[in-house]
């Protein structure tokens, strides 16, 4: 049996753990995950990207969830709330990533369970997300009843160059 846990990285635990991140990246990233990177992504960009990740942890500017399988990270999830004065309810979900050693055992599921925990600990019940139009991404949203909200054409590239529609998902969690 596979033991699955999920947890909020302190600081210091999203410093220690660029180099497993930066792994999960590069995975879906080379498995065709439009999630911001194109081909070929080299170590020390993934890093780099998994460091400001940290610095925003240790600013409390987000949250990252991380997703473990026998103790080893296969998969994550950001929660950014919003800072504007206007918005103090709202929160950006970002860069759900699941290893592809740990797909199709309930980890992006999961994460998304435990990022909706702690928005609603930290008082964000309006959430926003966007994904590839199509991907196995937009069915697991539909499936933990998020709703969309439109989808905007040729919004962003694939990894390996082309055009990605985006579909635009939103949650109220005090419905």
């Amino acid at each position: 049996m596979t033991a699955l846990t999920i947890s909020v990285a302190t600081p210091d635990e999203a410093r220690a753990l660029v180099p497993a991140l930066a792994e999960i990246l590069i995975d879906c990233v080379e498995g065709g995950a439009s999630i911001g990177f194109m081909l070929p992504l080299s170590r020390s960009d993934a890093e780099a990207f998994w460091s400001e990740v940290a610095a925003k942890v240790a600013q409390s500017s987000a949250l990252l969830h991380v997703a473990y399988l026998d103790g080893e990270p296969v998969g994550t999830v950001l929660l950014s709330p919003e800072s504007r004065p206007n918005q103090p309810h709202r929160a950006d979900v970002q860069k759900l990533m699941v290893h592809r050693r740990g797909r199709q055992r309930g980890v992006a599921g999961a994460l998304m369970a435990a990022l909706e925990d702690s928005a609603q600990a930290h008082g964000r019940i309006v959430l926003c997300l966007d994904t590839a139009t199509g991907s196995s991404a937009e069915r697991l949203y539909e499936r933990l009843g998020w709703r969309r909200a439109g989808v905007i054409p040729r919004y962003a590239l694939w990894p390996q160059g082309g055009y990605c529609d985006t579909t635009l998902f939103w949650k109220d969690l005090d419905r």
